[in-house]
């Protein structure tokens, strides 16, 4: 890490320590600069710091971030769809965070878009993907079945505004404390959200949910379907600050359609989301000031079934699809073009497209898209196209990879994407152990010629001045 040095001995020892260790390009944690300036120090190879003010300093950590979206088309999750989530969730090479949005939970019919929200639906989603990721490590997770975590509305009451104690600093619990707490699980459900069939579920590691201060967790809902205002189109988002770093994730649905002129509607809906999300402050917030709205925040991920299409003739499509030229198809994608033309998210970012159009698949359990000659009774004729995205805005945002599943649960394919993603920390500054620091006394004297004190660094200092005022010649080192 790089830090700046506030705890710099008076400048005679610093010049003194200038001089014995001329020649050396690098100064080590428990050495001391020469400079006026502050300087930089590599002592980590994991992270980077800068100094914040006396006594602090902000240190760059990274965190890996799962990012994914699947529209699971109305249906409830099963038992047997745990393999289905475990492919998703690459569980080979676990992340620190995972961000899940769904799209149509519930069926998209009139008394489920205007009636009341179901509760459980979005609970068992919970408690599957809790069982996946636990499971996977060993760590059966028991809270589901003692204490079910909430659905609809889920915010992690215990993290806002306080900042964690480390682990080692805490009391011991009881094993029957834990299992309450679900601590014997690995990950911990820290927001989950759900406005009729758009669901965001946001999980982390529990060792980080103790390492470091999780802060003002909220989430937000926009309704923009029918009459502008219904919630079979829109999107919930979670904001959440680590340490001195805000993410948000927005999961969104889009209208549909592939008519010309649709992609206006999508346009318009992601203007109206960007408008409309808001996170104000609440009384048990910090005294910190938190992003109220989505572009306030440092690293922001926008993931869903956005439903843009391909701009180009059915039967070309499925030409290029057989070919897996992915480059070409690209070049008639619907969400780029707008993104060129200004209409829509300008300035976000996505990895290039490296797979299969998503959607549209003729029925679950099938590996053929709808429609396409010779079409079938009853299907839709639908051209295939990427609509399940996953896009980022923000600095200190490096992406890992993007691929699809190829679970055939619903007529679309799960998208996801693995993030690097820089924190802030802010550390505190202990004195750092230098010896010269600790030991040498403000009093020297000197008896016949020979330097006594209290330590061997003392006595080399005052030798090597001494030496130097007996042969009558200027300092060897920087004058004091």
């Amino acid at each position: 890490m790089d830090f700046r040095d506030h705890h710099a001995p008076p400048r005679r020892l610093r010049n003194w320590f200038k001089w014995k260790n001329k020649g050396e390009r690098q100064f080590h944690y428990n050495e001391v600069s020469d400079s006026d300036e502050d300087e930089d120090i590599d002592c980590s190879e994991n992270g980077s710091a800068r100094s914040l003010d006396m006594g602090s300093f902000i240190l760059t950590n990274e965190l890996r971030v799962f990012v994914g979206t699947w529209n699971v088309a109305g249906r409830s999750p099963v038992g047997s769809l745990a393999v289905d989530l475990d492919d998703w969730l690459n569980l080979k090479d676990p992340a620190d965070i995972y961000v899940l949005g769904f799209q149509e939970v519930v069926p998209l019919k009139a008394r489920n878009v205007i009636g009341a929200e179901d509760t459980t639906v979005a609970t068992k989603w919970n408690s599957l993907i809790g069982k996946t990721l636990n499971n996977k490590f060993g760590c059966p997770w028991l809270t589901p079945m003692l204490h079910p975590v909430s659905g609809d509305n889920y915010y992690n009451r215990q993290t806002p505004g306080h900042v964690t104690t480390p682990a080692r600093d805490r009391p011991r619990t009881t094993l029957q404390e834990e299992e309450a707490d679900g601590a014997s699980s690995k990950y911990k459900l820290m927001a989950s959200k759900k406005m009729v069939g758009i669901f965001i579920s946001v999980w982390m590691k529990r060792d980080l949910v103790k390492n470091y201060c999780i802060s003002n967790v909220k989430g937000c809902s926009v309704a923009c379907g029918i009459m502008g205002y219904l919630g079979n189109k829109g999107s919930v988002s979670v904001s959440m600050s680590i340490e001195g770093t805000s993410f948000c994730f927005i999961a969104a649905h889009l209208a549909s359609g592939e008519k010309k002129g649709d992609e206006m509607r999508r346009n318009y809906q992601v203007a109206e989301i960007f408008r409309r999300t808001s996170f104000p402050r609440l009384p048990q917030d910090d005294d910190n000031p938190h992003p109220l709205s989505i572009l306030g925040h440092d690293r922001i991920f926008w993931l869903g079934d956005l439903n843009y299409r391909l701009c180009l003739e059915d039967g070309l499509a499925r030409q290029l699809i057989r070919k897996q030229d992915w480059r070409s198809l690209q070049k008639f994608d619907q969400l780029r073009k707008e993104q060129e033309d200004g209409g829509v998210f300008q300035g976000w970012r996505e990895a290039s497209i490296e797979f299969a159009p998503t959607y549209k698949y003729s029925s679950s359990n099938c590996n053929r898209y709808s429609g396409g000659l010779p079409s079938r009774a009853g299907e839709k004729q639908r051209t295939p196209a990427w609509c399940d995205r996953i896009l980022w805005y923000g600095k200190g945002v490096k992406q890992l990879c993007y691929h699809r599943s190829e679970s055939r649960f619903s007529d679309h394919r799960p998208v996801c994407a693995v993030f690097s993603s820089q924190i802030e920390v802010v550390k505190s500054m202990n004195p750092p152990k230098v010896t010269s620091v600790a030991v040498i006394s403000p009093l020297i004297t000197q008896s016949e010629g020979k330097v006594e004190g209290r330590s061997t660094l003392q006595a080399s200092m005052m030798r090597d001045i001494n030496e130097a005022s007996s042969k009558k010649t200027p300092l060897p080192f920087p004058s004091f």
